[in-house]
């Protein structure tokens, strides 16, 4: 092969890269205008969007109330063998969660010798409790509930003058209520509910003095 043919196929094969040069720039510049041309639309596009209208949950409080109470002005005075008026009510106030209710009773260490009394009915024993009461029947929300059997103590006829007067302002027998109540929801047995119940703070009253 001749030295002018060898020039001649060298000017070819620069003219063709030339020219690849010259397409891939015009390719290149064909895709930017594609793109930028897509863009442009595509702002225009309406694609298919759907909501909902939005849920809200607000929660609320719950509560449990309860009160006691008795009849006032009490005629307490102690007659051998008699009885005397004693009427002690818990109620489980309307829009109160469903609850156990308990009551604690307390009394002096000489109250035997002069009263007795009985629970009313569906008033049973905590479990390992001596003096805490929970109440097995039906709770109906604003109706009061009696602690007492007929409403009422009796005093021991074997109470003599001297026992009498033997008491003074210090050492009069006395018997006193206090009514507590927990959640039911979550709570299954009694031991358990009053551990929780006998936590809450309890008004400071009087002691109920017979």
């Amino acid at each position: 092969m001749t030295e002018t043919k060898k020039r001649k196929m060298s000017a070819a094969q620069r003219r063709e890269r030339r020219r690849k040069i010259r397409n891939r720039r015009i390719a290149m510049t064909v895709a930017l205008v594609l793109v930028v041309a897509l863009v442009s639309v595509g702002g225009t596009i309406a694609w298919l969007t759907a909501t909902t209208d939005p849920v809200t949950n607000t929660f609320t409080t719950s509560d449990i109330n309860i009160t006691l109470s008795e009849s006032e002005n009490l005629n307490l005075k102690m007659v051998p063998g008699g009885t005397i008026t004693k009427d002690p009510k818990v109620t489980v106030v309307a829009g109160s969660e469903d609850c156990w209710l308990f009551v604690k009773v307390e009394k002096s260490d000489n109250l035997a010798s002069f009263i007795t009394y009985d629970m009313a009915a569906n008033w049973t024993l905590v479990p390992g409790e001596t003096n805490v009461y929970y109440y097995t029947g039906t709770i109906t929300q604003g109706t009061a509930i009696s602690v007492l059997k007929n409403d009422q103590v009796t005093v021991n006829n074997s109470v003599t003058k001297d026992m009498m007067n033997s008491l003074t302002a210090s050492n009069y027998p006395t018997l006193k209520f206090t009514a507590y109540a927990c959640q039911q929801a979550h709570i299954t047995d009694p031991a358990t509910a009053w551990g929780y119940a006998k936590t809450a703070t309890v008004p400071t009253t009087p002691d109920s003095t017979t």
